[in-house]
């Protein structure tokens, strides 16, 4: 069996928990931003329209920052600003509001819940963590326990990247903090600690420490509430103490929240020694030929091709310019080749390779992959038929190119 952590890695203490409780919710109180989210929460009356606002936000704050989320927010409230209303809209139109905020399976699953709560729900939210993540496509462990605690003031904790952080600083908890066995214990620990009477606001202070002062480097600790229950600052502060006991001291070994032994405590980092994660994958490398094709408009002004990628995968249902993947180490009259051919199919007529006029490159980094987009250029002469049996295309000019839904690559692209 694994071993079991020692309890100065957990939260037992009742006195200690009522402390930090009360100090972390007095901060909060003071010191919280204001964001559109957390107003409409504040004093929306309706449950299910208070569910929905959190449940928005929680989705497109997934892996971006407060900063650029708040206007694409305040602009899919105004658009969309109740279940039923989402529901009744299109994938391109949500497509087109997300272009830019990145991940836009996120939007099509937001969606498509929206839809399954209207049809299948009775246009009701579910109200519990645990409904939450069992009916909702895209709502997750996390997202569940936001809305469910945030909208509903369920007494359930939550994790996600800010939280893991503060509490690996709290109680020293050393091991790869991206485990599932770590992971459990975090979930343990934020169940433990979360105010019954404030579970909304405590889970949204817990982050906003995350994000405002125990940030990831150069953490601001002289200003942080919870100072005084922080292991790791005790740690950088006082050194080994009676009271706190050395990270790697945990009675016979194996303790599953210790950093390794090859790992050990390096003062010059302070507290900034947790969380510690493995190593990162680097993203896999991918290169794709595109080509920009143009012809003058009806009004003289360019207009250009852009077709719609599948409604599965990587940026699912969004718009580009005609692009094939490259084989790796591809020679360029080689890759040329095969964008021409590529183009044929599009417009119905032999594309000269010669024509194809290299622009240059631009690189894109995904979560997982660094794609390098060789960017190619083809003005047209004569109008081209598009063929109706391969995916929907058509003719743009660049304010149209601008306003479709079409992904911060393809814009560099341009």
């Amino acid at each position: 069996a694994p071993a079991s952590p020692p309890a100065r890695h957990l939260f037992s203490d009742p006195a200690e928990i009522h402390s930090l409780r009360a100090n972390l919710l007095a901060w909060y109180d003071q010191c919280k931003r204001d964001l559109p989210w957390r107003t409409l929460a504040a004093t929306e009356r309706d449950a299910n329209r208070r569910g929905y606002a959190v449940w928005v936000s929680e989705i497109m704050l997934q892996q971006t920052q407060v900063a650029t989320v708040i206007n694409y927010y305040n602009r899919w409230m105004q658009k969309w600003p109740t279940l039923q209303a989402l529901a009744q809209a299109s994938l391109e139109e949500v497509n087109r509001l997300w272009a830019g905020l990145g991940y836009y399976s996120r939007g099509k699953r937001l969606q498509e819940a929206a839809k399954k709560v209207v049809s299948e729900l009775d246009g009701q939210m579910p109200r519990t963590a645990e409904d939450l993540q069992k009916l909702l496509p895209g709502v997750g462990r996390y997202t569940a326990g936001a809305i469910a605690s945030i909208s509903y003031g369920q007494a359930t904790g939550v994790v996600d990247g800010n939280v893991i952080r503060v509490l690996c600083r709290l109680r020293c908890v050393g091991a790869d903090s991206s485990s599932p066995a770590v992971i459990d214990q975090l979930w343990d620990m934020a169940h433990a600690l979360v105010d019954r009477s404030r579970p909304g606001d405590f889970n949204q202070a817990l982050m906003e420490l995350g994000a405002t002062v125990c940030v990831p480097k150069a953490p601001l600790c002289a200003e942080c509430p919870l100072k005084q229950h922080c292991q790791a600052w005790h740690r950088k502060l006082f050194g080994k103490s009676a009271t706190v006991p050395d990270v790697e001291d945990c009675g016979g070994g194996g303790c599953p929240l210790c950093p390794p032994a090859t790992e050990p405590w390096d003062s010059s980092l302070g507290v900034t020694n947790f969380p510690r994660k493995a190593a990162k994958k680097q993203p896999r490398a991918a290169r794709t030929a595109t080509c920009v094709l143009e012809r003058r408009g009806c009004h003289g002004a360019p207009e250009y091709l852009i077709v719609q990628r599948p409604s599965s995968g990587l940026l699912a249902g969004l718009w580009e310019f005609p692009s094939l993947s490259l084989a790796p180490g591809l020679k360029e009259e080689k890759q040329r080749e095969a964008l021409a051919d590529h183009l044929q199919a599009w417009t119905g007529q032999a594309v000269a390779v010669g024509e194809l006029q290299l622009m240059g490159e631009v690189v894109h980094i995904f979560s997982h992959i660094r794609q390098t987009y060789v960017v190619y250029s083809l003005s047209l002469d004569q109008d081209v038929t598009l063929d109706p049996s391969l995916y929907p295309s058509r003719w743009v000019t660049e304010e149209e190119f601008h306003t479709s839904a079409v992904s911060t690559a393809m814009k560099k692209v341009l």
